[in-house]
């Protein structure tokens, strides 16, 4: 960016026919100093990111709105509580366009759904949620009798010290446990390490069965499963007699085997299975050797 380009965006650039002592830059551009932001100042509206206070049903879809979505509402000041200012946000669901008004409570400290919307009320057991419960509001009021406020102090008090005991132990626990920073640096580096070696074996025997990825160890549930795994005869009875037809082929190329049809193999095939069977069955018997004349047979049958 040149220098020229960079003083512009910063709105450092002073044209030649701009004049002081007429005014600003804003005002020499006929804009505001908010540029988009302020298009409604005339109707005291500024746009701004308002960010949704609580969790709420959208009042056109029904649809949840979570807490923390942002939208660029219209902020506009509705009201006075005494000497604070109510503020009126405007805005439109992301799910239907519709409108959400929502105002300012200076009173409670707390935002309130004026229309389009409705509050998600999210109850929890103190128990469950392992919580203290907070004083209700006439509670709150009663705390400003000086006598109600000591009485609730005694309380306070008493619970601390029945809660004492617990805390001091998990605190004793804590700084046990994170006592010594060494140790817990060793035993985590460790860890660290027989992690990756085992990964490095477990991928060095991928790589021995041909694969890219790396296999999850064996597990029982995995074995029970594949035992169950029960292929079809007609998938065995094809790889077998592949196997046979490869068997079956003449290592050499061009040669007469492999001009054959599937079936003068797999006859080729049984021929050859038989004269060895029954070379074998001679050679247990104690009768000839088969050496020479079954090398020679099986020669002579596979050149027919």
């Amino acid at each position: 960016m040149s220098s020229l380009a960079a003083a512009r965006a910063d709105n450092f650039y002073y044209p030649p026919e701009w004049d002081p002592k007429k005014g600003g830059l804003n005002k020499f551009h006929g804009q505001h100093a908010l540029r988009e932001r302020a298009k409604k100042i005339d109707q005291g509206i500024l746009i701004i990111r308002f960010e949704m206070p609580y969790h709420i049903w959208c009042g056109g879809c029904n649809s949840m709105i979570a807490k923390g979505v942002r939208f660029n509402a219209e902020k506009k000041q509705v009201g006075n509580y005494y000497s604070t200012k109510i503020w009126s946000f405007t805005m439109k669901s992301p799910c239907c366009k519709h409108e959400i008004v929502i105002q300012t409570d200076p009173k409670n400290c707390a935002y309130v759904i004026i229309s389009g919307a409705e509050k998600k009320n999210e109850e929890f057991d103190v128990e469950d949620a392992e919580t203290l419960e907070l004083p209700a509001d006439e509670e709150r009021g009663k705390l400003a009798d000086p006598f109600y406020r000591l009485e609730h102090q005694e309380q306070d008090l008493q619970k601390k010290k029945e809660a004492e005991p617990v805390l001091v132990r998990l605190q004793r626990v804590s700084d046990a446990r994170h006592s010594d920073d060494y140790a817990l640096n060793k035993a985590l580096r460790a860890q660290l390490r027989s992690q990756k070696k085992r990964v490095a074996e477990e991928e060095a025997s991928s790589r021995k069965l041909g694969l890219g990825l790396r296999l999850l160890p064996v597990s029982g549930e995995d074995s029970a499963a594949a035992a169950h795994v029960k292929f079809p005869s007609k998938f065995d009875r094809n790889r077998k007699d592949k196997r046979a037809l490869i068997n079956a082929g003449s290592i050499f190329p061009g040669s007469s085997v492999s001009s054959m049809s599937n079936k003068e193999r797999l006859e080729l095939e049984s021929k050859r299975r038989k004269i060895c069977a029954s070379a074998a069955s001679n050679l247990m018997t104690g009768g000839f050797k088969p050496s020479s004349w079954s090398k020679s047979a099986i020669s002579s049958s596979r050149h027919k």
